[in-house]
């Protein structure tokens, strides 16, 4: 993949090519460890480590800043952090302390995780999939109990078997892999996981990402 790096960049951003193609050209990038490749390739950042490593150290202050909210968002972030009175793991607080900052960014959660009741339902929907992280049913959780999720982009399942908040950054990994735009639905959320979470781009962030930021930091 590495010696490819240099083809495959050109082909990608000068030939935009659909994104089952693509896959079939390099099946590699349906592995965890070669999207984080990739991320670093292009933009030199470890992936994953520096994901989780901000997202930790802005968990305590990211949820307590969620609960002040008032109205319906208190309402839909105490359900979420009613998730960790069942499961009080590293992994379950990552996803409850994602699924905070989607609701205090103004946005909704459905528009990153999309649930289904079962394996059947996610395959007869999955060509309706722009881009999402879809959680199963039925499919089994891991040893520790936390939720395992299968990223989709244009129908086409890249990964499966990960938990939430690893599904978030490899998501900002095949982004930047296949040179995708983020979800308008979703673009707080993406710039949080861009500026904030990965430090990347060094331009200014959005007024809502920006007072985020001064009061996490």
């Amino acid at each position: 993949m590495g010696k490819t790096f240099s083809l495959r960049r050109q082909e990608i951003i000068y030939n935009t090519p659909e994104i089952k193609d693509v896959m079939e050209r390099w099946p590699a990038l349906s592995d965890a460890a070669q999207i984080n490749e990739e991320f670093k390739r292009i933009t030199t950042v470890s992936l994953e480590a520096t994901f989780m490593a901000k997202l930790d150290k802005c968990t305590p202050k990211l949820m307590d800043l969620a609960s002040s909210k008032g109205g319906a968002k208190a309402e839909r972030i105490r359900k979420i952090r009613d998730m960790l009175l069942e499961h009080n793991t590293i992994e379950v607080r990552r996803e409850v302390a994602i699924c905070c900052l989607v609701v205090y960014l103004g946005e909704t959660e459905e528009d990153l995780f999309k649930e289904f009741a079962n394996t059947q339902e996610f395959e007869e929907d999955i060509e309706r999939q722009v881009m999402t992280i879809a959680i199963i049913g039925d499919q089994p959780t891991s040893g520790c109990n936390h939720k395992t999720a299968t990223i989709v982009v244009e129908g086409i399942k890249i990964l499966n078997g990960m938990d939430i908040s690893r599904c978030c950054a490899l998501l900002m990994g095949i982004i930047y892999a296949l040179n995708l735009s983020y979800p308008k639905e979703l673009k707080y959320t993406c710039e949080v996981f861009q500026k904030l979470f990965l430090e990347l781009d060094g331009l200014k962030p959005s007024a809502k990402v920006m007072r985020l930021k001064n009061s996490i930091f």
